[in-house]
């Protein structure tokens, strides 16, 4: 496996023979590449001082998106520096609501669509994080935004012994699992959303309470009681934040996510 380090900005030292971008602030990210089949895939990642026994984060953008925007948007990495950070780059990809000629980066809806490129990508980010960091392989965790929210549910559908737990922002689950294994999901979703209808969404986490078998009847969750707790037999809590608003990531997101995320980290 292939894997080198590109600068992110113009400044840059060598180190052990890699090279680490230099930022003028604390954190840094670095972008890795990869092969696999005949593609290079790519990555922004932020390795903390002490990769070893650390939890990772995986975070994917929307259709059309880009892993600049979505690290942007989320910076995992600023509200938890002791994680690996991964933000990985899609590529072109067929749209469900736009896009239909697929010449927008994005990731696969389904199994077997494109091959499994981006399942296959997931294997290889992981191989080398486990191998090469030695990170905590219990402690992996999915985020995304719309397709990329998709894909963590496809992960957790199709990588369930892989991934500890998963966040959402803007999708509908993937409809065509009937039983996913109880895993802790944390699932933001937009009352006026008009690209992932709220019905559909609504209808998923109904689905998504009852495979984690969650309580009936939820509570407020911490930042305020932005979002739903419910508690879960399985040790596989849901939490919901229903927002007002569209297909955006609101505000709070990504406090929200890391506090979430960091739970979970804690319980393992």
């Amino acid at each position: 496996m292939f894997r080198y380090f590109v600068c992110v900005v113009a400044a840059a030292i060598a180190v052990s023979g890699q090279v680490l971008a230099q930022t003028p602030v604390a954190t840094r990210l670095a972008t890795w590449e990869w092969k696999v089949d005949d593609a290079t895939r790519k990555a922004l990642v932020h390795l903390p001082a002490k990769p070893e026994g650390a939890p990772v984060v995986l975070v994917w953008h929307g259709h059309g998106g880009r892993m600049e925007y979505i690290a942007a948007a989320l910076h995992v990495e600023k509200l938890w520096p002791e994680a690996v950070v991964v933000y990985p780059q899609g590529l072109p990809t067929t749209g469900r609501v736009s896009d239909p000629e697929g010449k927008q980066a994005g990731w696969q809806f389904d199994l077997g669509q494109y091959g499994d490129r981006d399942l296959k990508f997931f294997d290889a980010i992981l191989a080398t994080l486990t191998t090469d960091q030695h990170v905590d392989a219990h402690r992996i965790f999915s985020a995304g935004h719309s397709n990329g929210a998709r894909f963590s549910y496809l992960l957790w559908a199709l990588r369930p012994e892989k991934v500890a737990a998963i966040a959402a922002i803007g999708t509908q689950p993937v409809e065509r699992f009937e039983h996913l294994p109880p895993k802790p999901c944390l699932h933001v979703a937009g009352r006026n959303d008009a690209v992932a209808k709220f019905d559909g969404q609504r209808a998923g986490l109904d689905r998504i309470r009852k495979d984690n078998a969650c309580e009936a009847v939820g509570r407020p969750w911490s930042l305020g009681g932005l979002g739903v707790y419910f508690p879960s037999r399985a040790n596989a809590p849901l939490v919901e934040y229903i927002h007002k608003g569209g297909h955006e990531i609101p505000p709070k997101t990504p406090e929200m996510l890391v506090e979430f995320f960091k739970e979970v980290s804690a319980s393992r």
